[in-house]
């Protein structure tokens, strides 16, 4: 059968994305996040000199989806690395992709002295409120009476702590130059995610600091609901425990039109 493409394509594949089956689970909202950061290297012409971090979680296999140079780090690790390849190739743009288990828990003593050191990288920071690839733990981001596999009566803020809010605390460090927090829970919230990673991208290519973008998202199969259901759980709940919004756009920054 011969088939011809459609006259009106307005929608297709970045040309920075492999063509690569999907390890994620049905409706989790990792490939949206790592759509979005194809959509901007490639609409930036940035996708030749980026070199990609993966870390140890769901997004192990991040490498895989991305035409572009990538390397992993050991569990938590992954600002380092970025740190280390930023200052040996000053001229590559250089981003971490990791999970809240990854960045929030191994990696939170990583990511605060990158942050605190200025380190001129980007980070985008997938917040699930649980470890997604070990069996669905209780993370550092899970929420107050959530129950996990590790918190199966839900977790107890009085025994186990308050969930932690990173964009909040990392907004207050004099090293950090854009720290948003955005969702990816319907159309019109995916678009603000997309605009602010821009906005981080631009923030390192300007050499204006360290910048992270927090993207609130789902995991239907930990969470035990359907992919519609746990859409619904972040705008219901997560988005009210973890306020979106920007917590951190240095004069520089606010001043860069995208």
């Amino acid at each position: 059968m011969v088939t011809t493409a459609p006259t009106n394509l307005v929608y297709k594949r970045p040309e920075s994305f492999t063509v690569t089956p999907t390890h994620y689970c049905p409706g989790c909202t990792h490939g949206v996040a790592h759509r979005l950061v194809a959509e901007v290297l490639e609409e930036m012409d940035l996708v030749d000199r980026t070199i990609g971090v993966a870390s140890v979680g769901c997004s192990v296999f991040t490498y895989n989806y991305f035409d572009t140079d990538f390397v992993e780090a050991p569990h938590g690790r992954a600002p380092a690395m970025a740190t280390g390849i930023k200052r040996v190739l000053p001229d590559r743009i250089v981003f971490t992709y990791q999970g809240d288990g990854d960045l929030a828990s191994i990696g939170m003593g990583e990511i605060v002295h990158a942050a605190a050191r200025g380190e001129n990288i980007t980070v985008i920071f997938i917040n699930n409120a649980n470890y997604g690839m070990t069996g669905g733990q209780m993370a550092p981001t899970t929420l107050p009476g959530m129950k996990t596999t590790s918190s199966p009566l839900g977790r107890d803020v009085e025994t186990q702590g308050h969930p932690i809010r990173m964009s909040e605390m990392l907004a207050t460090l004099d090293g950090t130059g854009y720290v948003v927090r955005r969702s990816m829970h319907d159309p019109k919230n995916i678009r603000l995610a997309k605009k602010a990673i821009r906005l981080a991208f631009e923030t390192q290519v300007r050499g204006l600091g360290f910048s992270l973008v927090e993207l609130l998202s789902t995991c239907p199969t930990n969470w035990g609901m359907t992919p519609v259901q746990a859409l619904k759980f972040v705008e219901e709940h997560m988005v009210p425990a973890f306020p979106l919004g920007d917590y951190k756009v240095a004069t520089g920054v606010a001043q860069v039109k995208v």
